[in-house]
């Protein structure tokens, strides 16, 4: 599962090894198979930007998710594609690493814990989980990422 990483700012350092390899072990966890996954670091400033033109909320936020395909939760619906062609583009998970360093420190854990909480909540939602669609949904998706979470970390990530 090739996970696509680009580390937009500078703020704050970060082991790419590790964190594709989380990355790799949050997909796995999750049930995606033969997915590929752009997951981009970014700045406060950019997230901000990214956040008032998408959600249209002028302000920075931990994570986003921008899926590539129609979804619904826990379910993706590809394409029709006359070759079985793999992986196929998931979706980009967005993290800005200043907020989940202030995260981290704010909640007592490290910022690797964060980041790892941060990137399997934005799989979900590539997967259709929603937790401003209801309470209901609130709180399947909760549990999702405790169980994804508890997985990833049982195999040492």
């Amino acid at each position: 599962m090739p996970v696509l990483l680009q580390n937009r700012q500078r703020a704050v350092a970060v082991n790419g090894a590790w964190l594709g390899g989380t990355a790799e072990a949050v997909l796995a966890a999750a049930g995606v198979q033969s997915a590929e996954l752009s997951l981009v670091l970014v700045s406060d400033r950019r997230m901000r930007s990214l956040n008032r033109r998408y959600r249209k909320k002028d302000r920075t936020t931990d994570v986003l998710a921008f899926p590539m395909h129609e979804r619904k939760r826990g379910q993706i619906y590809f394409p029709r594609r006359k070759t079985n062609l793999s992986p196929f583009l998931l979706g980009d998970v967005v993290i800005s690493l200043p907020t989940a360093k202030r995260q981290a420190a704010e909640l007592g854990h490290s910022l690797r814990d964060e980041v790892s909480r941060l990137l399997v909540h934005g799989v979900l939602h590539l997967l259709g989980y929603d937790h401003e669609r209801s309470e209901r949904d609130a709180l399947l998706m909760a549990r999702r990422e405790k169980a994804v979470l508890r997985t990833i970390r049982g195999n040492g990530n």
